[in-house]
């Protein structure tokens, strides 16, 4: 965008003038007299708001200093999308961007919002250098040069995306209220004095996914690791592949398959959905297709208990650890020991508490709609064609 096509009331600036970037370091952090260390484990992706920490007694060399009100920005892979508000003083990770508004070119309650959209991403990820973990240079980006509106109008936006944020965060905890719940009511269940078996004992067996490249276009729907949510598999962002009719048959996926995420972040590896969708779908290499014994085990029984806690704990035991990613392989999976309760019993467990599950559910699928909203609003702000 040049200045003679800026819309009335805005303005160009270098993102050195719209954010300063705090250098404040630490060598010995656990020497330090701060409560707080945020990692970039700690922050969710799309999400400002810091729901998890350590402590500095936990990590040792240089950190970075931040302040109440800073913004915490993942310049480490910036394709995750890591920004967050510090809601407290504290020190953060090496890999990070401490960032404060200049609040002469725009309101500290828009900054955080701006580095959220679009527009800013795709550039930041534009810049970042190397390949295996790509990394923004500080330098690099203070010379990127962004269009704003006047502060006056800036007012007018910040106060809609902060209610925005407002019902977003209040969806989020009754999403998370009723997943605590949940899995409550599960706990209690599973501590009783069931049967301990192993998981091989209790499928008819295992089997590995497509290892092919899928675009958006072909004629069958693959499954991947982004189509599992809440214990579901679901039809978000579906891509296509053609197929021979043998390796079709081999790959369709049936009502009841469970399908179990078997590498990727450490915090997603594990996930675990069962198939109910219509249509003719198959399944993608990163993915275990397990098939239950009907007699023995219901297949949301066995989805709830490995997205358990205590699931999980075990799931992740079995867990090798590269650079980026984790994996447990279908072998390690069938290793895994469960509960087993009669099948009428895992039956009625799952009908107490699909109530509070469908509770948790609606409130995702809330959050899910003003987070669309909210990211269509900013697209409209800061469209993707405005960075120079």
């Amino acid at each position: 965008m040049t200045e003679a096509t800026l819309k009335p009331g805005w303005c160009k600036w270098r993102f050195d003038q719209i954010a300063i970037n705090v250098n404040d370091r630490i060598d010995n952090p656990s020497e330090s007299d701060f409560e707080y260390y945020v990692g970039l484990e700690h922050i969710d992706s799309d999400s400002l708001k810091l729901r998890r920490w350590g402590s500095p007694s936990d990590v040792e060399s240089t950190k970075l200093i931040f302040r109440k009100g800073d913004i915490i920005f993942g310049k480490r892979r910036v394709y995750q999308r890591k920004v967050a508000v510090a809601e407290f003083d504290g020190i953060c990770s090496a890999h990070a961007l401490v960032l404060r508004a200049n609040s002469d070119v725009i309101l500290p309650g828009l900054l955080p919002f701006l580095m959220q959209s679009n527009l800013f991403m795709e550039r930041a990820k534009s810049i970042s250098v190397g390949s295996l973990s790509p990394t923004i240079n500080w330098k690099t980006l203070a010379k990127e040069e962004i269009s704003l509106p006047s502060l006056e109008q800036q007012k007018k936006i910040t106060d809609l995306l902060q209610c925005l944020e407002r019902v977003l965060e209040d969806q989020r905890s009754i999403e998370l209220q009723a997943k605590v719940l949940t899995e409550s009511l599960f706990s209690q269940f599973i501590s009783q004095d069931w049967p301990i078996v192993s998981l091989k004992s209790s499928v008819q067996g295992t089997q590995y996914g497509l290892s092919t490249n899928a675009g958006e276009s072909g004629t069958y729907p693959i499954l991947r690791m982004m189509n599992i949510e809440n214990g579901l598999c679901v039809e978000n962002d579906i891509k296509y592949l053609d197929l021979s009719i043998d390796d079709f048959e081999t790959y369709r996926l049936e009502n009841g398959d469970v399908l179990f995420n078997r590498t990727n972040s450490y915090e997603l590896v594990g996930r675990t959905g069962v198939y109910t969708l219509e249509g003719d779908h198959v399944f993608a290499s990163y993915l275990v297709r397990v098939k239950v014994k009907e007699d023995k085990l219901d297949p949301y029984y066995l989805t709830t208990y490995l997205n358990s806690d205590r699931g999980r704990q075990q799931v992740l035991s079995f867990a090798t650890r590269g650079v980026s990613q984790s994996n447990v392989n279908a072998q390690n999976l069938l290793r895994v020991k469960i509960p087993l309760p009669p099948l009428d019993k895992q039956k009625d467990l799952l009908k107490r508490y699909q109530s509070v599950w469908k509770s948790s559910l609606a409130a995702g699928d809330r959050r899910y709609s003003v987070e669309l909203l909210k990211k269509k609003y900013l697209n409209q702000i800061f469209p993707v064609g405005d960075y120079h």
